[in-house]
């Protein structure tokens, strides 16, 4: 029995079921409307996987501690107006000068939440509208050109076919993530404070200590993510809206990411990066109304609500046992 219920573990059976069913849709989509799959159309979703992979992956982190870093969209859009006013000449001094400023928002953050007690949604919320006011305050308002054609193509040239730098720096920040968590006490602290901080204070871990690490690492993060997208569309805007933070937290609940807090992983937010930039690939390349885009990614929310609820899984693991038990008796 126990083994069945680690084989159904929603954070490793969620991502991949997921993935499966979106190529498959990918597949017919394009054989729907006469469309043959290009590799080129492998290139422009993984280039939406590095849109969204570095607002997906920090907010997915601290959703696996228990906490939320809603402030990750205004890092990314601040990043982006940093990088375009200070790496127009150095591309590398904009993106160093944005990634100093996420850590710092992050551990700011990370210190409040963790010294005070805070509860993370208000704070990162009060921070996102802040980073935003001050995003808007630096480009009076206005959308930014950043003017080196060089950087711009250099982050998007085509690697290998399907790749480009912008991609392959977002997927290489995504294993060495996975790695860290995988091989070493951070996975499985993060998920020890998440599921149970009390516990896991008084089990010896540096709750407090930990909890700045990962906002600041948070910030960094979604700092990366908005320089490289403001290099690669060429320009900054002090207001990317609300639809890219939407899409993260999809994101992150399809990669097996519990709302509550103490499940899931770097590999699972990778696919679930990935499943969402293949969703948004189809209705591109299918043509259809932006309304449907709307109730398709509201959709997958709700299926993955759904399976994440207590009670469903509850009732699944009932099930498998029942019919394990079944088994022995026949």
């Amino acid at each position: 029995m126990t083994r069945w219920r680690g084989r159904l573990r929603v954070e490793t059976v969620l991502p991949g079921v997921s993935l499966v069913v979106t190529l498959v849709a990918f597949v017919v989509a394009a054989a729907a409307i006469g469309r043959s799959i290009s590799p080129y159309d492998g290139y422009n979703a993984l280039q939406g996987f590095a849109q969204l992979g570095l607002l997906a992956l920090p907010l997915g982190l601290t959703m696996i501690a228990g906490e939320f870093d809603l402030s990750v969209a205004g890092v990314y859009a601040l990043a982006g107006m940093l990088t375009v006013q200070f790496g127009q000449q150095q591309p590398l001094l904009g993106v160093g000068v944005a990634v100093v400023t996420g850590a710092l928002v992050g551990a700011f953050q990370g210190g409040l939440i963790a010294r005070f007690r805070l509860p993370s949604m208000p704070v990162t919320i009060a921070s996102y509208i802040i980073l935003l006011g001050v995003t808007s305050f630096i480009s009076g308002g206005l959308t930014k050109t950043y003017t080196n054609a060089d950087a711009t193509a250099f982050v998007d040239q085509p690697v290998l076919t399907l790749f480009s730098p912008r991609s392959l720096i977002t997927l290489a920040l995504f294993v060495a993530i996975g790695l860290i968590l995988s091989f070493s006490r951070l996975g499985s602290e993060l998920r020890a404070i998440g599921g149970d901080r009390r516990a896991a204070r008084a089990s010896g871990v540096r709750t407090d200590g930990l909890l700045v690490g990962l906002f600041t690492a948070s910030g960094a993060l979604a700092a990366v993510g908005g320089s490289l997208l403001s290099i690669s569309y060429s320009s900054a805007n002090p207001d990317p809206g609300i639809q890219p933070l939407v899409l993260a937290v999809v994101a992150a609940l399809i990669g097996g990411v519990s709302l509550a807090g103490g499940r899931g992983s770097a590999w699972g937010l990778l696919v679930g990066a990935v499943v969402v930039a293949l969703l948004s690939q189809i209705v591109i390349f299918a043509t259809l109304p932006g309304y449907v885009t709307q109730l398709v990614f509201a959709g997958f929310l709700l299926i993955v609500i759904a399976v994440d609820a207590p009670g469903v899984r509850r009732r699944v693991a009932a099930y498998v046992d029942a019919r394990q038990l079944r088994g022995t008796r026949e």
